[in-house]
């Protein structure tokens, strides 16, 4: 008898432990307000709150206004927190009655109920999603529910650049630049806004961390025949050109980006001529493309090589999510784009009425460049208001090249399923038959609920100077 209260009081002490160091886990922070932009920057559209679960007290969040959609000139919402365990969110639209719901990706089948006009529901880990009501995606509210921060560097540190809670704007004459030295950490803290962009030239090993937004910039990064560049957590709001820009650089790692954009070029990462690149855990909605990889443009000169791109949230309001091989060097024999591998990539739009600019994943090569050695996997496409699943072709675009590509060789597309309106028909088409595409398989194609066991299945157009497609 003794024996066994023994074990029960082991057991319940273990118990006690565990449940006290869950309790212990779980974390939730909100980022403070800059009281410069308080009411120029807030929506209205809807009320936010957070609280850890089992607690009482809801924390609110700013609704910041966030434009979208090039043709629209909408504006939608967005709201931000970091945390750890598990967390209840509150959203209560301000305005209409909530009829219908849609939470996306809807891969990441969030579970929700709305009682009273509010809609409740609960995330165990971190999520980038679009809350859209009775079907509007144009006013939605944006949701970044990010992880705790692993770093918060020391301000006093020489060798950081640190971007406290508050505005901040470049010195008079500097063009809105902040160029940032080789060796520096700079720390956008939760709360700042930065107006302005940050400029990497000809520099080495620097890291832009934090939760900070850069808002209204000209660029947000621009990274020059720079090696060794990491971005990690920040927000891009409305820049004019580019959210990322890279020109021959290499070893760029940029994770846990978020990006809004509404003018014409406002891609959101565009790299010329830049290799060892890795990209992971994004949100990019960009009215232009949301992803480019090319070679030689302006003063940019080289192949590109080695890019590793995953867990990605693409949304083109306008021109492509994934766009590859326009621009090159047609001087010389030309340049290669290779080994470049997406996976776990989920695209919640394309709206793109220009034909020669469709394809949710668009190969479009010109320039002398050859694209080789490309795969797509687990790639899930929502919907498409307007444009086309695949366009690959070797190209001479007359408005933006200078001559032909030389080809397409070994693409690979597994796992890859489509759940929406009708698209146009897909492409693939070489240009001669020396500068054509060889070696493209679909594996396992979902359109709709169905495995494609044809191009007709896919919607898809096999043109000219092609060979070795294969659809199983």
């Amino acid at each position: 008898m003794k024996y066994k209260l023994i074990i029960i009081t082991l057991s319940s002490l273990l118990l006690f432990i565990f449940v006290s160091q869950n309790i212990q886990a779980q974390k939730l922070v909100t980022y403070p307000i800059p009281q410069q932009v308080l009411y120029s920057l807030h929506k209205d559209d809807f009320t936010v709150q957070v609280k850890l679960s089992g607690e009482k007290e809801w924390q609110d969040l700013y609704e910041y206004k966030v434009p979208v959609d090039m043709d629209t000139k909408s504006e939608a919402s967005m709201v931000q927190f970091d945390f750890e365990g598990k967390v209840e969110v509150k959203v209560k639209k301000n305005n209409g009655v909530v009829n219908d719901v849609w939470i996306r990706p809807l891969s990441k089948k969030i579970k929700y109920k709305v009682k009273d006009n509010i809609i409740y529901f609960t995330l165990d880990k971190p999520s980038k999603l679009s809350l859209e009501v009775n079907g509007d995606r144009l006013n939605n509210l944006h949701i970044f529910a990010n992880a705790l921060e692993k770093e918060i560097p020391n301000i006093d540190d020489p060798n950081v650049v640190y971007f406290d809670a508050g505005v901040h704007k470049p010195e008079e004459g500097s063009d809105d630049i902040f160029n940032i030295a080789s060796n520096q950490t700079v720390y956008l803290a939760p709360g700042a806004v930065v107006q302005g962009k940050f400029v990497c030239n000809e520099v080495e090993n620097v890291r832009f961390i934090g939760r900070g937004i850069i808002l209204n910039p000209h660029r947000g990064f621009e990274i020059t025949f720079s090696n060794n560049i990491e971005i990690d957590g920040i927000t891009v709001i409305n820049p004019t050109h580019y959210t990322v820009y890279g020109g021959q650089s290499s070893n760029i790692k940029i994770n846990n980006m978020k990006s809004f954009s509404t003018k014409g070029w406002s891609d959101g990462i565009d790299l010329m001529s830049c290799s060892e690149v890795t990209i992971n855990d994004i949100f990019m909605r960009n009215s232009d493309d949301c992803i480019a990889i090319y070679t030689h443009r302006w003063d940019y000169f080289g192949d590109a090589r080695n890019y590793n791109i995953t867990n990605a949230i693409l949304w083109a309001d306008i021109a492509h999510p994934i766009n590859i091989g326009l621009h090159g060097d047609t001087s010389f024999e030309g340049n290669t784009v290779e080994n470049i591998h997406f996976s776990n990539i989920d695209i919640l739009e394309q709206d793109e009425d220009d034909r020669n600019y469709q394809g949710c994943m668009a190969l479009s090569v010109s320039d002398h460049n050859l694209v080789q050695n490309l795969s797509f996997e687990n790639v899930r496409i929502e919907n498409i208001q307007e444009g086309q699943l695949f366009n690959l072709r070797v190209l001479y675009n007359e408005k933006y090249s200078s001559g032909p590509g030389r080809g397409i060789k070994n693409i690979s597309f597994k796992n890859i399923s489509y759940n929406g309106n009708e698209p146009n028909p897909s492409i693939i088409e070489g240009y001669s038959s020396d500068k054509n595409i060889d070696n493209v398989k679909f594996e396992n194609i979902i359109i709709n609920g169905r495995r494609a066991k044809t191009a007709e299945d896919i919607g898809l157009k096999i043109g000219k100077f092609t060979k070795n497609i294969t659809i199983k």
